[in-house]
């Protein structure tokens, strides 16, 4: 039971760094300038899953040498080596895996050291840290042209980018429905300030509790969220058992959305890695969020 309940606070501390870096999506550099003209075949290791996700969306999958442990999608990627899991790394493995291009999530923490040892190496460093949905196929097109793979990636992004296009039109304009997120429950976490994730709902035509927050990952009472009543909550949900029981929680508090069945349980790591699979998650987010808008008296 103990060891259960450290693994999802784990989970829980790795999505509350994935909304922090988010909120700083803005201010970091996309690539070195040597990145940018390189086409040839590369040895690539990542720092992040949403890293691994979006190589592979790039056609890069064959390209990669090393991931960290976290890095579970798609399934071939549970079959790399491991490198460390993203807040430690073992730069021993890293050089053993002789990368020639590393691509990392945020230039903090510990990417500074990480440079250093891809300058040893002769190996280039990028990023990829989408601040709003269409950075997402955007990243996908600039790794396709590092890594030789633009066919592959320009096909997979313009249909990224058809589906984002597509909800944007079919939900514009429509009644704002107040949304409550869900990220930790013992203590309450939320998303705050976290521009991605805020996008997402910007374009289903839902509004964030807490997106005025100075913080992407607030801490929040349970009476806060009880006195802003929301239309829908979104709780981070593994299968049909893990939603039934958060809603029954929310429904013995008294939440009326909770009690009406207005509770969407999203794969964790598809709602809060920013990675293709947040617009899959953005797809269901739309979805419950016009049915809520529906129910209003």
């Amino acid at each position: 039971m103990m060891g259960a309940r450290m693994k999802r606070w784990r989970n829980v501390l790795a999505c509350l760094a994935c909304l922090a870096g988010s909120a700083i999506a803005s201010d970091l550099p996309a690539t070195s300038e040597a990145a940018a003209t390189s086409v040839s075949a590369q040895r690539i290791v990542t720092l992040a899953p949403n890293a691994t996700e979006i190589v592979y969306a790039a056609g890069g999958g064959d390209q990669m040498a090393g991931t960290v442990s976290s890095s579970d999608f798609p399934p071939a990627a549970k079959s790399l080596p491991r490198i460390g899991d993203g807040i430690v790394l073992n730069a021993e493995r890293i050089m053993v895996l002789r990368p020639t291009l590393i691509v990392g999530w945020l230039r903090s923490g510990i990417a500074p050291e990480v440079e250093a040892l891809a300058k040893q190496l002769g190996a280039e460093m990028t990023y990829t840290t989408p601040a709003r949905l269409l950075d997402i196929p955007a990243d996908v097109r600039r790794l396709g042209t590092l890594l030789g793979t633009t066919g592959t990636a320009n096909d997979n992004a313009a249909a990224m980018e058809a589906r984002i296009d597509a909800l944007e039109s079919q939900y514009a304009g429509r009644r704002p429905v107040s949304v409550f997120i869900e990220v930790g429950s013992t203590p309450l976490y939320t998303i705050g300030n976290d521009p991605l994730v805020n996008d997402a709902l910007r374009i289903c035509g839902g509004v964030n509790l807490y997106g005025a927050s100075r913080v992407p990952a607030p801490r929040v009472p349970v009476e806060g969220v009880l006195t802003q009543d929301p239309r829908l909550v979104i709780v981070p949900a593994r299968d049909n058992d893990d939603v039934t029981l958060r809603r029954e929680r929310w429904a013995s508090y008294g939440l009326k959305a909770a009690i009406e069945g207005r509770v969407l349980g999203v794969d964790p790591d598809a709602l809060f890695r920013p990675g293709p699979r947040l617009i899959d998650a953005t797809e269901a987010l739309c979805a419950a969020i016009d049915a809520a808008r529906m129910d209003y008296p």
